[in-house]
């Protein structure tokens, strides 16, 4: 599967939420997200399977549960945190 381009991948406010999201509070899983983004399950899923499509969350699966994480191996993932952590200070 093609990269997203950069300028898709910033203009979503709700993939940007969910990075802080994880970046917080470590694992999550969808349904969790979903709550603190005030959303339903369906748009979450979409967002995370761009987001792991693009390298940047990986999930571990327990049952019928996912438990989502940021990639700690990703170059694209520690960019962003950097990007975080410097945009919120």
């Amino acid at each position: 599967m093609k990269a997203m381009d950069v300028e898709d991948f910033f203009s979503s406010r709700l993939r940007m939420k969910i990075l802080k999201i994880l970046s917080e509070v470590g694992e999550l899983n969808i349904s969790g997200i979903a709550r603190r983004l005030d959303v339903n399950y369906g748009t979450t899923n979409k967002h995370l399977k761009i987001l792991e499509n693009e390298g940047i969350v990986q999930h571990k699966r327990f049952g019928r549960i996912r438990i989502y994480r940021l990639n700690e191996h990703s170059s694209k993932t520690k960019a962003i945190q950097n990007l975080l952590e410097v945009w919120e200070q």
